[in-house]
C-alpha cells in the first residue's frame, strides 16, 4: 500500500529507480508504454537483439525518439534517457541499474541472462516464466544467497495467482487450490503453428496485418503455456500439479467453489491442495457462461462454523454446502502493471511470487507418434506439447522440461502422449544451461519427496 510513497521519496531526493529490460516484444513494449509516465522510475536500457524492433517499440508507445537516443548507458544515466543496445550483459554490468526484467520469453537465453543480472547484484524480475518453470527455484536461491530479488512479473497471471494465495492464507482460510481461466477445448491439444489461427477463428487476411508469432499464439492454443504457468505457481506456493496433468474442467464463475474442490466433497479434484485450469470452452466447443478466461482464482474453505455463516453474509461465491468459497481477479494486464514488482523488489525488497521450491514441472510430451533422428522443436511447435506434473514424477521418469526440448534430436521414437525424457535425446549444445537444471534435480533429489526448499 505504500509503493507510491517511496517512490515519490525517491524522486524528491533525484535518485530515481534504474531499470534495465531485456527484449522489447509485446509485454516489453507494454512495460515501456507505462514506464514513461511514472515519475521516479528510469528506463536505462533496452536490450534487444533487433534493435530496429526495440526503437519501433518505443516509437509505437509513444516515447519522443530523443528519448531513447542515448549513446552508452552511462549517458543515458546522466541524462536520464535511455540506450537501445543489443547486449543485455551490458545492463548487468551498469552499476547504477539496480533490477533487470527479463521478457524475452526464451528459456535459455532468460536463465543466461537472469545468472548474469544476479552476477551483477541485480534483482530480477523474471517475466519469462518459460525460464522460471526450468530453473527458477534454483535462481531464486542464487539471487537470495546474494541478497536479492528474484521474482515473478506482476500483472502476469502466475504472480497475481500467488497474491491471491497469500491473500487466502494470511486470512487463515484452508487453501483448496488456485488456478486461471483459459479459452481451452482438448482438440486444442494437438494444435501446430498451421491450424492455430483456425482455433482462434482468425482469417489469412487478419493474420497478414498482424504482428502475429503463430509458435507464441499455438503455446497457449495446445495448453503448454498453461502447463508452464501452473508448475511456475506449484514451485510459488507450494501447491501440488495434478498427478496426470491439468484437467482443463470448464467452469464458469459461479461454479469456482463448486469445481474446484475435493472430488470427496462433490468437485472435480483428486485432492486438496492442487493447481489447475477453469477452461472457458465446453469440449463441443460452446462458451461457458460467465467464464473467467482473463482472470485467476483461488478457492478455500471456511475454517469454522462462524466463518461460514459470514462467507453466505456478505455474498461470497460458495458451493451449495456453503464451506467452499472462491475469490477470483477478473483481468490481468500484463506489461502493464510489471513495474509493481520493479518497485517491491527494490523499495521494500519482497517479490511479487517466486519459485521457492521444485514442486511442479512443465515436461515435453509427444504431439504424435515420433520417430528417431527427428528434431523437436520446442513450445508451441509441431513435435511436443507441455504438460504440468509433480515434480516428484518428473524426476521419476527422467522427464525433459518443455524449456530443454528447443531444437534436439531425438534418440529413440516417441509414442504420442507419452512424456520425452533426457535419454530419449541429444542434448549437444546449451550445456550451461542443462548443468544448471540438473544441478536443481540433484538438489530435489536429495529429498524423498521429490521436491525441496532450497535455501
Amino acid at each position: 500500500m505504500n509503493l507510491y510513497s517511496l517512490l515519490r521519496e525517491r524522486a524528491a531526493a533525484g535518485r530515481p529507480v534504474r531499470v534495465g529490460l531485456v527484449g522489447a516484444g509485446k509485454f516489453g513494449s507494454m512495460v515501456l508504454a507505462q514506464a514513461r509516465l511514472i515519475e521516479g522510475m528510469h528506463i536505462v536500457g533496452v536490450a534487444d537483439l533487433n534493435v530496429e524492433k526495440a526503437h519501433a517499440a518505443l516509437e509505437r508507445v509513444g516515447w519522443e525518439k530523443d528519448r531513447y537516443q542515448a549513446k552508452t548507458l552511462g549517458d543515458a544515466v546522466k541524462n536520464g534517457t535511455t540506450c537501445v543496445l543489443e547486449n543485455a550483459a551490458a545492463l548487468a554490468d551498469c552499476q547504477e541499474i539496480e533490477c533487470i526484467i527479463e521478457a524475452t520469453g526464451h528459456p535459455i537465453a532468460g536463465v543466461r541472462h537472469a545468472l548474469s543480472a544476479i552476477d551483477g547484484g541485480k534483482h530480477v524480475v523474471m517475466v519469462n516464466v518459460e525460464a522460471d518453470a526450468m530453473c527458477g527455484p534454483l535462481l531464486a536461491a542464487r539471487a537470495k544467497a546474494k541478497g536479492l530479488v528474484y521474482s515473478m512479473a506482476y500483472g502476469d497471471q502466475p504472480a497475481i495467482i500467488c497474491e491471491l494465495v497469500d491473500w487466502a492464507r494470511s486470512c487463515g482460510f484452508e487453501l483448496v487450490s488456485a488456478g486461471k481461466g483459459m479459452n481451452y477445448e482438448p482438440r486444442y491439444r494437438y494444435s501446430t503453428p498451421d491450424t492455430v489461427w483456425g482455433f482462434f477463428g482468425w482469417t489469412e487476411e487478419e493474420v497478414a496485418k498482424g504482428d502475429f508469432n503463430p509458435k507464441m499464439y499455438n503455446s497457449f492454443t495446445d495448453g503448454t503455456k498453461a502447463a508452464i504457468e501452473m508448475a511456475a505457481v506449484a514451485n510459488g506456493t507450494g501447491l501440488d500439479c495434478p498427478d496426470d496433468g491439468l484437467a482443463f474442467p470448464p467452469t464458469g464463475l459461479h461454479d469456482l467453489a463448486s469445481v474446484f474442490r475435493p472430488a470427496a466433497d462433490g468437485g472435480r479434484l483428486a485432492r486438496s491442495g492442487l493447481v489447475d485450469i477453469a477452461a472457458s470452452q465446453e469440449p463441443d466447443g460452446r462458451e461457458v457462461f460467465n467464464n473467467i478466461r482473463y482472470g485467476v482464482f483461488v478457492t478455500f474453505k471456511a475454517p469454522t462454523e462462524y466463518a461460514r455463516a459470514c462467507f453466505k453474509q456478505y455474498g461470497l461465491l460458495v458451493d451449495k454446502s456453503g464451506w467452499y468459497g472462491s475469490m477470483w481477479r477478473p483481468f490481468h494486464m500484463i506489461g502493464l502493471e510489471t513495474s509493481i514488482s520493479v518497485l517491491s523488489a527494490v523499495l521494500r525488497g519482497e517479490s511479487t511470487g517466486c519459485s521457492k521450491e521444485f514442486r511442479g514441472d512443465a515436461v515435453a510430451t509427444a504431439k504424435r507418434d515420433l520417430q528417431a533422428g527427428e528434431m523437436l522443436d520446442g513450445e508451441g511447435g509441431y513435435a511436443v506439447w507441455a504438460n504440468a506434473i509433480p515434480a516428484s514424477k518428473s524426476l521419476a521418469l527422467g522427464a525433459l522440461p518443455i524449456g530443454l526440448a528447443h531444437n534436439v534430436k531425438l534418440k529413440r521414437a516417441v509414442k504420442k502422449d507419452t512424456v520425452v525424457r533426457f535419454e530419449d535425446v541429444e542434448l549437444s549444445s546449451d550445456l550451461d544451461v542443462v548443468k544448471l537444471r540438473q544441478e536443481m534435480e540433484r538438489h530435489a533429489r536429495t529429498n524423498p519427496g521429490g521436491s525441496i526448499l532450497l535455501r
